[in-house]
This record gives structure tokens, C-alpha cells and sequence, in this order.
């Protein structure tokens, strides 16, 4: 793991819109990037810093390579916010960090392997889950995204390594080129209607982080609700390898009266894992079994990793 180049977007200009958990770090990590950035928030108070340039990037006549939106800013509905409508009216792409951190990684030369973790519930448990799991298995990997700290904050990783996102429908609505070499869907339900507009926008919001997957790719999905199946079939059309995952009943890999199992056996009794009960807990360590087996973890580390989970108390830190 080694910093990345002060020189990664020099002559890039970037406004950052947002000053708080999110955007503030994402305005700092841009500029030790060599990126230009003009930062705003809508808040007097979340203007008082001293170290990112402040101002109005609409009242700037100069161009812009994008704009980073905060994720709790919304850039379609219920409606745009301004400078939103202002970047779309100029052909500003607005892009999540997620997607400036894959840009940043591939510039750098590492070819550090991505995972998308998105769903209704559960994501930030199987973000946590897949970390251990892979810190146990001795593969260095971060953690970000709507998790912990912004994604553009996480540092390089070299070619082992592997970035675990926790994807919430914001951030996927706002990405360009970023492709996860494993990418996870844990469920569907109503959720964020109000920025989606209806069941069939949050649906395909949350479908694409599977977008851009080729072949050699995993494309994990729960099929505990209806709209999740429907999505693992229409991904069973395309070339990248479907595992299906459940809490309750038969998939690739399920857990079957009280025991994470697949094809080939028995994986873990969900009895030894006392951080994660209940059925909706025994879909999480199928899913993190599951990309943890695609990135080459033994199914014996796999099961001493989950044994050994604590929870999220002590690095959980949801960023808005």
C-alpha cells in the first residue's frame, strides 16, 4: 500500500458540493491529488474551512472535468439541486467518489480488485463481514463507500489488494466507468422512494452495480424477495458468473437449518457465529461467503473468519 501520486489529476478541475462527512474529505483527497477543486455547501457554517477553496462553481466561467455531489444531494428527484441542474445544463458529469477512487486507482498503474456491496438491508454488516474475512485470509483490503469513510478517501492498494464499497442507491446512480470484479445485491424493498420515484427506479438504481461486469466477473444476488429474483434472472442472460445466495432456502449458497452450506458441503454452523443471528444474518455470511470464495479464500478461513466476527461496534461509521 502506497500513497497516491500528487500528480494523479493535475489539470483536472473538479467542484465538490457537500461539506460534510462526505464531500469534505472527497475536496481534500482531490487536492493532495493535484486536482483543482471549488467546494460549496448550501450551509454558511460548513463553509468556515480554511484548507479547500470555497466559492459558487456556477458563478465560475471556467469548465469543469465534474461534480461530485454528496450523496444525500439529489441530482434528479424529487427535484435537483441547483448546481445539479446547473452541471447537467453544461454537460458536467455528476459523479460519485466511488467512481473517482476507481479512476485514481486504475491512473496509479494497481490493478487492486473492486467489490460492490448494495441491497436494502444488511450491507454495512456484509461490507464489515467481508473485511474480516479477507483480513483473516492475509489480503489487504479497505473498506468505504456509505460505510465507514468516503471512498475517495481510502488509500492505494497494489495489485493484491482488494477495495470493499458499500454501495447505497446514490452513489450508484453516479458512476461512469468504475466495474466491480465482484459485485453483491443482497435484497429489494421500498426504500428511498421520494429519490426514485417508484419501486421499478430503486430497482434499477440498485441494479447497477452489476453494470459493466464482464466475463470472469461475479454477479452475487439474494433471492429471498421477488425483485431480487427477477434480477438474478435477468443476470443469468449475461456472461458474468451468477451466484445466488439465501438465508432461508436452496441457492448456490444458502443456509440450511441453521448451517451456511453449498454444492460441495458444509461451510458453517451459523451456531458458532453469535455476532450475526437470525435469517436475515445467515443471507449476510452466505453473500460474504460467497465474494470471499470468488477472491480466493479457502472455505476453511472463511469459517474461522465468521466464527471470529465481532459485529460493527467497532468500525462502523455510516456516512450520509
Amino acid at each position: 500500500m502506497t500513497p497516491f501520486s500528487r500528480n494523479l489529476f493535475m489539470k483536472k478541475r473538479f467542484a465538490v458540493v457537500g461539506l460534510g462527512r462526505n464531500g469534505l474529505p472527497v475536496a481534500r483527497a482531490l487536492i493532495a491529488m493535484g486536482a483543482e477543486v471549488l467546494a460549496w455547501d448550501d450551509a454558511a457554517a460548513s463553509r468556515q474551512v480554511t484548507d479547500v477553496p470555497i466559492g459558487d462553481p456556477s458563478l465560475d466561467e471556467r469548465s469543469f472535468d465534474a461534480l461530485v455531489l454528496s450523496p444525500g444531494i439529489p441530482h434528479l428527484l424529487p427535484a435537483p439541486h441547483r448546481l445539479a441542474a446547473w452541471a447537467a445544463s453544461r454537460d458536467v458529469p455528476i459523479l460519485s467518489d466511488a467512481e473517482l477512487l476507481f479512476q485514481a486507482v486504475r491512473r496509479s498503474g494497481s490493478r487492486a480488485r473492486f467489490v460492490g456491496i448494495t441491497g436494502t438491508n444488511g450491507k454495512s454488516t456484509t461490507t464489515a463481514l467481508l473485511a474480516h474475512i479477507l483480513g483473516v485470509a492475509g489480503i489487504a483490503n479497505e473498506i468505504g463507500g456509505n460505510f465507514a469513510i468516503p471512498a475517495l478517501a481510502l488509500p492505494r492498494l497494489d495489485d493484491g489488494g482488494v477495495y470493499i464499497l458499500e454501495m447505497s442507491s446514490y452513489m450508484l446512480d453516479r458512476l461512469a466507468t468504475i466495474r466491480f470484479d465482484v459485485a453483491t445485491m443482497l435484497n429489494l424493498s421500498p426504500d428511498h422512494l421520494d429519490r426514485h420515484g417508484d419501486m421499478g427506479g430503486y430497482a434499477q438504481a440498485k441494479r447497477r452495480v452489476f453494470d459493466r461486469q464482464v466475463a470472469g466477473d461475479i454477479a452475487v444476488v439474494g433471492i429471498d424477495d421477488k425483485e431480487s429474483i427477477a434480477v438474478a434472472a435477468a443476470i443469468g442472460d449475461r456472461p458474468v458468473r451468477l451466484v445466488t445466495i439465501s438465508g432461508n432456502h436452496p441457492a448456490d449458497i444458502w443456509c440450511d437449518d441453521g448451517v451456511v452450506r453449498d454444492a460441495a458441503g458444509e461451510i458453517l454452523a451459523m451456531a458458532e457465529a453469535p455476532a450475526l443471528p437470525g435469517t436475515h444474518n445467515a443471507q449476510n455470511a452466505a453473500a460474504a461467503t460467497a465474494m470471499a470464495l470468488a477472491l480466493g479464500v479457502d472455505r476453511a478461513t472463511v469459517a474461522t473468519a465468521i466464527r471470529s466476527f465481532a459485529g460493527l461496534a467497532h468500525r462502523q461509521q455510516v456516512v450520509g
